[in-house]
């Protein structure tokens, strides 16, 4: 028999996450087709794909969001199909959206606490009566709240309502509650999307610093190629719900299927952009 130590040194070197074959039809459309791929714990991961390749469909598949009708996806040791979708929180996938889903009318100080409510222990009835040690528990939500606060550059807006922002600090907003749920998987979609050339240059950083200093594993959805290829560990590549690519950034880069899924036209056409490995990494699809 393993004892606990023999156990956990076998899921440290099992990937974090495991896609295996995984279908999505949508009225006989498929959206994803047989997609399988790993990431390892402490990666930092990118997906990308054209407009329509199906990653958001397989975000979503990771949010229990949809249904997949083929394949398996397992976290962590749990099977996602099946379980509840306020369950994945609990887990530990944390995710952000490419369209904000923020408390405008709260401050980003109470819209951080809220992502910290899964990790709590006290009921809603316990709230509600003040029963003992329901305190102490508000305490370390506050103190967590603040350390990501600071963490985030936001100590100047944390009072403020969300909805007085410019878009790139709600953007660090939405980071900071999903930082809040204490994620062993953080699921970025399109974190740069409405980001100025100087809020992009800073948040390849921030990515890294998430992953070092949280200890967490990124899976990050993104069209801007010089960021994901800048900062990500492996890069896997979906088109039409397939998946054409999944290797480190520089071989991704120059892999002929994906150079025609972005740029078009036939072998002869893509032949200099291959050997232009910059090419790729400068494109910005929308």
């Amino acid at each position: 028999m393993l004892d606990s130590t023999s156990t956990s040194a076998n899921r440290a070197n099992e990937p974090l996450l495991t896609v295996s074959g995984v279908t999505v039809k949508f009225r006989g459309i498929v959206a994803l087709d047989q997609v399988s791929f790993d990431i390892q714990r402490g990666q930092i991961a990118g997906l990308i794909g054209p407009n329509g390749a199906g990653k958001t469909t397989l975000f979503n598949c990771l949010s229990r969001i949809y249904p997949y009708s083929e394949g398996s996806i397992v976290f962590d040791g749990h099977r996602l199909e099946g379980m509840p979708r306020h369950k994945t929180a609990e887990i530990g996938i944390g995710r952000t959206f490419q369209n904000l889903a923020l408390y405008k009318t709260m401050t980003v100080r109470d819209n951080i606490r809220v992502g910290c409510h899964c990790r709590a222990n006290k009921g809603f009835l316990a709230h509600a009566l003040q029963l003992p040690g329901v305190s102490e528990e508000e305490h370390e939500i506050s103190d967590r709240a603040a350390a990501l606060i600071d963490f985030l550059d936001l100590g100047a807006l944390a009072d403020r309502r969300v909805s007085d922002l410019p878009f790139g600090s709600q953007k660090r907003v939405e980071l900071g509650r999903a930082l809040a749920s204490q994620p062993k998987l953080l699921l970025l979609d399109e974190p740069a999307a409405g980001l100025n050339h100087e809020e992009l240059d800073a948040l390849g950083e921030l990515i890294r610093r998430v992953r070092d200093d949280f200890k967490i594993t990124v899976l990050l959805v993104e069209h801007h190629m010089s960021l994901v290829m800048g900062v990500s560990d492996k890069v896997v590549a979906l088109n039409f719900g397939r998946k054409i690519a999944d290797d480190i950034p520089q071989k991704v880069r120059q892999h002929p299927d994906v150079i025609q899924a972005y740029l078009g036209g036939d072998d002869e056409e893509v032949k200099p952009a291959v050997g232009h490995s910059q090419t790729l990494s400068a494109t910005t699809v929308h």
